[in-house]
Order: structure tokens, then C-alpha cells, then sequence
């Protein structure tokens, strides 16, 4: 330790002390929790307690002499904090080093333990403070835990309120935004201008939601003339601003608020308006503790200004002109200079809007608080959640609004396994989206591919029979049908408050006037009760229509996978959405670590549902490098119980039984591999062995659930399959197993900010590549070909939507492995025309020669066929670079690095040009049969 102080200057011991000389009751800590408790130390001594802390910088060895070297004479109690949980131990790891240290010892302090920051759950000053209070008992509590509310095993120590303890000078704010629209990334330039620009020390945490873009973000900074040692998020601010005018209603965003603090609120209202729509909650806070009260209209000015939904600058600025923590001039010449280095390789018009938002967000107008808002009575609300399921109104609506850490233990009884209910993501409603598609129906063609590419399932087509038909309210239109499907009534329905707003419905809409045009929210917030109505009183029509027949007739059927927590556009979710409405009924999902996992499954919403059976996907997340391993258990487990089933019918028809279960058993033997055929097959054995006692139907009975043939599947991305967990990938394809595998390619790691990976193509830029990727992109469909024996397809659903309908109804009837790779554009591409144009996009990726469609079925090689199919055209190689000019991801490096971009940009057609000629080569191979 010495030699390290002479080299670095800086003094490290095993054991600091931190506190009051005459320390009765002390701390023992390390790591995370050491800087919060030494700031409410200081807090507590300056008021005449006797506490202190003592912080453990070397664990192992650990030594007994440096420990009691620091500790006060005069300490009677010991609280040790483990950020751990050993269940069956008789206490935590240092809580037993401690305990042990003073056994036998004359005149010893009594020694406590107890857990803090378990599930990564803030540790604050309160909760240090509820740590002495408890020392202070006669008999303290041992074996605690902070933090949380323990009324199962009663060991939580009380939550006391949040106090400020942060040094005098220090300006904590907190900002809610909305994920994507630039808040968290205005946040950050603001935290090193404030550093850079000042004398001031600087902070900031971010908190995200688990969802991809549209999720809630929190951002906290602190500012101050001291040190900051505050490690815990922002809990009682001197401003907050709410970026999203849809949040008043949501979260408690005042909560624990200084008095006379600051709110700036974007405001889509005027002032009167505004004041109207604020809940009486807020109004009687804010005239109760002085608040300041300012609005901009920061999404007007930003549509005005051509950044969309893209409020970040404007209200960056508003922050800055309110909040005066350095002169607006200054704030002002700062920020635009941060916005060319944050946005210069986007282009020059990108930086004149930002400059123009700038401008712009001085535009603030503080609203006067009548005095009369203290004296609002509050009155006690209805439970607006009564009537939903007790997991939705006890669990996922408090985790909704940010109460998920006031939750006691008990909401979880019964959920030990972690397990969650499925369909959950239908009760959250966000209404993020500010416009959403209003439906013409005069211009209808009833194609159904808005609701096809719909990446959140919430525009459906609905058929409605005769007897339906009568039930529906009056200003609900309905069409006539042509040809087979009359007399039934066809409508087109828009979930307005599950909608996102990307308009890619409206975008891929085909009809010579367009049948779905992009209206505000408001306009069409009457269509809320209209979607109730049709959900809960019109059935799914695909018994029907075949929804095997086409893609049309499979939007018909209901779709098992909706309102996932993805971007705005994404180019995964409607090859999900697809897969579930074919044979969601009886699927299995491995999902690996990535984009799909987090819409798929994050706590507490499920967007994977159930039908009016109860049927629909069994979903579950694996590690992000052993997925396809996790998919393939559970195809070989699924396996032996059907074997297990089959072996139990052929051994029974071998004595003597009835002619029913006879035949029932025949059908069931004869379709056991085929999905739709099994499910039939099912039906009749269930129905002849139901209620009976004897050992056979017993056994059988037991086995009900794996009667019908299961689909199961492994999602991922490229960064799973190509990189991290390729190796698994090919263990499992080249197994033969029946398991069929969809890799979304958005060719980057997106859910880790654009990491390059294998997928990555010749001269795109991402992180770790931002000079561009030289190598050529991994080809591996073409892969997996060699192998001979295992289904391949390449598509892209925007270039051609019945490809990827045969290709996927082609690998899951395959016997054997199948493998699907889909070209998945995302919003780590910068699409210039924005996400509402992704299957545009994929459209033109595949008419420039960017990327392949074709399909590789091992079975038409036995009817003496070329099993390789090329199903998409003879690029037009013009079109190549204007492709890559309309996505950020390669046009940034003609910005950055010119020559470069050349080079690398006549390499990447040249590697196109070589691939699709090779592709060629293998459709024109003759697989005649040899006699």
C-alpha cells in the first residue's frame, strides 16, 4: 500500500475510517454503498451523533489487526452490509469474517448483519439512517434487509422519508423522457458543458426502461461546488422536467420535490388548456411548496422545425434558459458546438435543425400558481385498474409507474419460479405514439398488409359474421365482402393507445388512394372504445379462411405476439408477429439476449398471449451465447415424451382394446408429426381416455399436453448467431433435430448501441468499426447449405411478402432442422426516411443487389430438383450505392472519412456482385436423379 502512495500519490489502507472519534455504533461496508453511507454520516455527526463507517478495501486477505487498528474504542454496535444473499449460510460473507474476529473477546460489540442493493435496487440515505436506527434498539434486528418492504419474513428494516443531504451549492435535477427522442443524449452534452464550462463538479445517472424506443427514461443530474458523493439516483429534486405531456397522468413526477423548485413541462396545450389537463395532485403540490411553474410547446416547434418527435434541443435549451445555472448566452454558444460534434456526421441539415432547436427552446412561459390550488381537496379515485386481473391491478401496474420498488414481498407469492402471466402487454396502453393511422375505408382494397407488417400488431382486419354483425355500434363502419368471404362484413381496426406511431402501416398501404393516412392521437382517441368492443365480441375468423392459404388469410387469425415494448418500425417483430398467428397455439420459444428479449419478455410486460383456449406461446430467455442449445433441450425433451406416448399406443394396440381407442390411437400415430393433422388426432385421444381410471389412460392422461406436435423455435439476432453463439448454431442445425431458427439480421448488435458484428456488411460504421468494416459480411445461410440436410431461407418480408410466407410454412413442416434469416432493418441503421419506411427499405436493399432472397429445401433434391431456389430478381446495381446513401450508417463515413468511403464503398459492391453471381451458380446446378 505504501508503494502504491509513493506512486500515485493517493493513500490506500485495508480498513478507512470514516466518522465521529467516539463512534458508538459503526458501519462496516465495501464498495457501492461506502460513498452513500459516508455522506450520511456527516449528515448525522453534524447533528451530534456518535456513528461512523468503516470501509473495507481488501477483502482477502483479510486481516483482523488492520480492522481493529481503525475501529473507535468506544463502539458498542456493529451493523456489517453484505451486497449479497448466501440462503442456507448462517449469515453473509463479511458479516461471518466480523462476528468471527470478535468472538470470545472481553467487552466485545454486539454485531449485526444485514443485505442492502439486492435486484440492484438503490441504496440511500433513508435507508442508512433506518440502518442506525436500528442499532439504536434495545434489541436490534439481525439478519436484515433494506431497501424493500419484507412482510413475508417481517426482515426489512423501516423505510423512512428521502432527505436531501447533498452539500450546500449542489443542484439536482431529474428529466423524463421517452426512449429515442434524444433526452438522455441532450442530458449528457448538458453535463460536459455545465463541467467544461464552469468550476462546478458534474453527475448524471440514467435510468431506462426495459422497452426499446418509446420506453420512460430518467435522467438525474447533479451539479455543485463540492465533491459529489451522492451514488443514488435523484429522489428530491430542484427541477424536473417532463418531456412527454402524456406522463402528467402516469408517474408521480413531483415527488419529494424541494421547496420552491422548478417544473418545466412540454406542454402540447395552451396556458388555459395546460392548467385543465394538470391532475389536482400536482397543482396542490406546486401551490403548496412554491414551485415554479414553466411550459414550451417543444413538439409543435420540432415538428416545425422538420425533427419529428425529436424534442432533446429544444427542451435542453428550455433547461438551460430556466434553470440559470450559467448565463443563457453562454449555454447558448455551448450547445452549438456540442450539436456539431454530436450530429456533424448526420449531415448539415440535422445540424441546422439542432441549431434551429436551440433558438427555439428559449420560448418558455412560466405559468402563474394561483394561490387557491393549496386548498384542492383531494378526493379518493376509483381503482381504474378493479377490473382487471389481480397480477396486472397488484404487480405490473405499480412496476408501470415506477412503484416497482415499493412493492412489497408478498405481491410476488406464488410467483417464486419467476414466472410471469402471459398477455400482459394488452393492459399498458401507453399512448405514446403523437399520430396514429386513421382508416378511409372508401379507398379499402382489403389487402390486410398493414396489419402484416404491423411491427406491434395493432392494426387488425377483423371478419364479422351475420349475428356479429348486429352487436356493433352504429358509427362502426363495416364493408361488404367479395368472393368467398361474404356475406361476412370486413373492418380495419387501429389500437390507437398500443399504437407507436411509425406509419408503416400507412407507409406499405397499396391502395391507388392511400386507405391509412397518419392523424393525431386525439383525433382518433374515440377508436379506443371501438377496439375494446371488436376484441372482446368479434372471434378470429380463421376457421373460416385457411390461414395457411396466403398471407391475407393469415391476418385473420389472431396474432399470439402483440404491443411488444420495440421501436417505432421495427423490422423484427412482424416476422414474430407472423410465426405466432401460423402456429403460435402450440409453439415453444428459446429466445436468446438481444432486441427480442427485451420487447419479448422484460418484467412486468408480456406481449406473448394466449387465444381464447388458453392457448399460445411458451416463451422463456436463454443466455445470449447457449440459445440455441436451450431451444434444442427442449425439442429433445418434448421428443421423448412423444416417444414416450407413441411407445405406450403401440404396446396397448398389441393386446386387446376397445375399437375406439384402437382407432384413435391409429389417427393420432399417423399424424404425430404432422402440427395441424396432430391437433385433430389429439382431440379424438383425449376425448376416448378422458375420465377413465384404468393404468393406461392414467399414463396417457398425464402426457396430455405434448399430444399435438409442438413448434419450437429459437429466436435471435445476428449478434447470437453469427458471433457469440454460432457455435451452438451449428451444433444444433447439424444435430438434425426438429427445431426450426429465426435470425432477425439487423447486421449490428442493436441492443447494445450498434456494435459491429459478423453480420456487419463492407463499410457500415458501428461501434468498434467506426471507420468502416473492411471484411466482407458472413454468409450464413450459404453456411449451412453445405450441409445438405438442414432448411435455409433468406428473406426480407417489405421485398416480398409471400416469400417469406412459403419460406416459413416450408421450414416448420420440414423433418429436421430449419433455419430462417430475415433482414431486419433498424433504427441503429438512421434510416433517412425515418422507420416508417423499413419494409421500403428492405425492398430496396433487395432491388439494389444489397441482399438475397432465396430458398434451400433439402427435399426437392429426391424429386430430382435443384433444392436451391433464388426467389428475388437481378438487382439493378445502380441503385447499390443510392441504397447506401439512405441510411446513416454508411453515408457517415463519406462524411468523416471521404476516401475511405470510396474505397470501401466500390468494395462492398464488388463483394454484392460476388455473392449474387455465386447465388446464381447454385440455381443453375442440375439435380437430375441418377439412376
Amino acid at each position: 500500500m505504501q508503494e502504491i502512495k509513493k506512486l500515485t500519490g493517493r493513500e490506500y489502507h485495508p480498513f478507512t475510517y470514516h466518522g465521529a472519534e467516539d463512534a458508538e455504533h459503526v458501519v462496516i461496508a465495501m464498495g457501492s454503498s461506502t460513498e452513500t453511507i459516508r455522506e450520511t454520516i456527516d449528515h448525522l455527526v453534524s447533528k451530534g451523533e456518535k456513528v461512523g463507517m468503516i470501509a473495507v478495501h481488501l477483502y482477502r486477505p483479510f486481516s483482523e489487526k488492520y480492522l481493529l487498528r481503525v475501529m473507535p474504542k468506544t463502539v458498542k454496535k456493529i451493523a456489517v452490509l453484505d451486497r449479497t444473499k448466501e440462503p442456507g449460510a448462517n449469515g453473509e460473507p463479511l458479516y461471518l469474517d466480523i462476528k468471527e474476529i470478535f468472538y470470545n473477546k472481553k467487552n466485545a460489540p454486539e454485531v449485526y448483519g444485514g443485505r442492502y442493493g439486492l435486484s440492484s435496487k438503490d441504496t440511500t440515505p433513508a435507508q442508512i439512517m433506518s440502518v442506525f436506527e436500528n442499532l439504536k434498539l434495545t434489541e436490534p434486528k439481525n439478519g436484515f434487509t433494506v431497501g424493500i418492504v419484507d412482510d413475508v419474513t417481517f426482515k426489512s428494516l423501516p423505510l423512512l422519508p428521502e432527505v436531501s443531504i447533498t452539500p450546500k451549492g449542489t443542484y439536482e435535477a431529474k428529466f423524463y423522457g421517452l426512449g429515442a427522442d434524444g433526452t438522455v443524449g441532450a442530458n449528457k452534452n448538458s453535463i460536459k458543458i455545465i463541467g467544461e464550462a464552469t468550476d462546478k463538479y458534474a453527475q448524471a445517472y440514467f435510468a431506462y426502461d426495459s422497452k426499446k424506443s418509446g420506453g420512460i427514461t430518467t435522467s438525474h443530474l447533479r451539479f455543485g461546488d463540492h465533491p459529489i458523493r451522492s451514488t443514488y439516483l435523484v429522489n428530491t429534486p430542484d427541477f424536473v422536467a417532463c418531456h412527454v405531456p402524456a406522463y402528467l397522468n402516469k408517474y408521480d413526477m413531483l415527488k419529494g420535490m424541494k421547496k420552491g423548485g422548478t417544473f418545466l413541462l412540454n406542454s402540447i396545450w395552451d396556458e388555459e388548456e395546460t392548467n385543465n389537463r394538470l391532475p389536482d395532485h400536482m397543482k396542490k403540490f406546486m401551490a403548496e411548496n412554491d414551485i415554479r411553474f414553466f411550459i414550451i410547446n417543444a413538439t409543435k416547434i420540432a415538428s416545425d422545425i422538420g425533427l419529428g418527435s425529436r424534442t432533446n434541443t429544444i427542451m435542453q435549451a428550455a433547461f438551460f434558459k430556466v434553470a440559470e445555472i450559467i448565463p443563457y448566452e453562454e449555454a447558448e454558444t455551448l450547445m452549438k458546438s456540442f450539436i456539431k460534434k454530436t450530429y456533424g456526421r448526420k449531415g448539415d441539415e440535422i445540424v441546422r435543425m439542432n441549431f434551429a432547436s436551440v433558438d427555439r427552446g428559449a420560448e418558455v412561459i412560466e405559468m402563474k400558481i394561483p394561490k387557491e390550488w393549496a386548498k384542492i381537496e383531494l378526493k379518493k379515485e376509483a381503482d381504474p385498474y378493479a377490473d382487471m386481473p389481480d397480477f396486472v391491478r397488484n404487480v405490473m401496474k405499480p412496476i408501470e409507474h415506477l412503484k416497482g420498488d415499493d412493492l412489497p414481498v408478498s405481491a410476488f407469492l406464488g410467483r417464486e419460479d419467476g414466472s410471469f402471466p402471459p398477455g400482459t402487454a394488452a393492459f399498458e396502453k401507453r399512448g405514446i405514439a403523437v399520430n396514429v393511422p386513421e382508416w378511409l375505408p372508401e379507398n379499402c382494397i382489403q389487402c390486410n398488409q398493414c396489419a402484416f407488417v404491423c411491427p406491434h400488431a395493432v392494426i387488425r382486419p377483423f371478419l364479422i359474421d351475420e349475428e356479429e354483425a348486429k352487436q356493433v355500434p352504429d358509427d362502426v363502419v363495416l364493408l361488404d365482402t367479395k368472393g368467398k368471404l361474404a356475406p361476412h362484413k370486413f373492418r380495419i381496426q387501429v389500437s390507437v393507445l398500443d399504437c407507436t406511431g411509425c406509419g408503416s402501416c400507412a407507409d406499405v398501404c397499396p391502395s391507388k388512394e392511400k386507405s391509412l393516412v397518419m392523424v393525431p392521437l386525439e383525433e382518433q382517441m374515440h377508436e379506443d372504445a371501438n377496439w375494446d368492443f371488436l376484441i372482446n365480441n368479434i372471434s378470429p375468423k380463421d376457421h373460416v379462411v385457411d390461414k395457411f392459404a396466403n398471407f391475407k388469410n393469415s391476418q385473420f387469425a389472431q396474432s399470439l405476439f402483440e404491443f411488444s415494448g420495440a421501436c417505432a418500425g421495427c423490422g423484427e417483430t412482424p416476422y414474430i408477429q407472423l410465426i405466432t398467428q401460423l402456429y403460435g397455439d402450440r409453439m415453444m420459444i428459446a429466445n436468446a439476449t438481444g432486441c427480442s428479449s427485451i420487447y419479448g419478455g422484460s418484467a412486468p410486460s408480456t406481449p406473448y398471449t394466449t387465444n381464447a383456449e388458453g392457448k399460445g406461446p411458451a416463451w422463456a430467455n436463454s443466455l445470449f451465447e447457449d440459445n440455441a442449445e436451450y431451444g434444442y433441450g427442449m425439442a429433445i425433451g418434448v421428443r421423448k415424451m412423444r416417444e414416450r406416448i407413441e411407445i405406450l399406443m403401440k404396446e396397448a394396440m398389441k393386446n386387446k382394446i376397445d375399437a375406439d381407442r384402437k382407432e384413435a390411437f391409429e389417427g393420432w400415430l399417423e399424424a404425430m408429426n404432422n402440427g395441424e393433422a396432430s391437433k385433430i388426432a389429439s382431440a379424438k385421444v383425449s376425448e376416448v381416455l378422458k375420465g377413465k381410471k384404468d393404468d393406461l389412460a392414467k399414463q396417457l392422461m398425464k402426457l396430455e399436453q405434448y399430444f399435438i406436435k409442438k413448434s419450437v423455435w429459437s429466436f435471435g439476432g445476428d449478434g447470437w448467431a453469427y458471433d457469440i453463439g454460432y457455435g451452438g448454431l451449428d451444433h444444433v442445425l447439424a444435430s438434425g433435430e426438429d427445431i426450426n431458427i429465426l435470425v432477425m439480421d439487423t447486421e449490428v448488435y442493436s441492443n447494445t448501441g450498434g456494435q459491429a458484428s459478423k453480420a456487419s456488411p463492407t463499410g457500415a460504421v458501428a461501434k468498434f468499426a467506426t471507420s468502416g468494416k473492411v471484411v466482407r459480411k458472413k454468409d450464413l445461410g450459404a453456411i449451412f447449405m453445405t450441409y445438405g440436410y438442414i432448411y435455409v431461407a433468406q428473406v426480407a418480408m417489405g421485398a416480398n411478402m409471400n416469400q417469406y410466407f412459403k419460406a416459413l410454412k416450408e421450414a416448420e413442416a420440414f423433418p429436421g432442422p430449419s433455419l430462417i434469416i430475415a433482414y431486419s432493418p433498424c433504427i441503429a441503421h438512421g434510416l433517412r426516411n425515418t422507420m416508417a419506411e423499413s419494409q421500403a427499405e428492405e425492398k430496396f436493399a433487395v432491388e439494389s443487389g444489397y441482399w438475397s432472397l432465396f430458398r434451400f429445401n433439402p427435399l426437392l433434391e429426391n424429386e430430382g430438383k435443384n433444392p436451391f431456389q433464388l426467389d428475388s430478381k437481378e438487382p439493378d446495381w445502380n441503385k447499390f450505392e443510392q441504397f447506401r446513401d439512405m441510411e446513416v450508417r454508411f453515408l457517415s463515413l463519406k462524411k468523416t472519412f471521404p476516401e475511405r468511403a470510396k474505397e470501401l464503398g466500390a468494395l462492398a459492391i464488388k463483394n454484392a456482385k460476388w455473392r449474387y453471381e455465386f447465388y446464381k451458380r447454385h440455381a443453375a446446378m442440375d439435380y437430375s436423379l441418377v439412376e
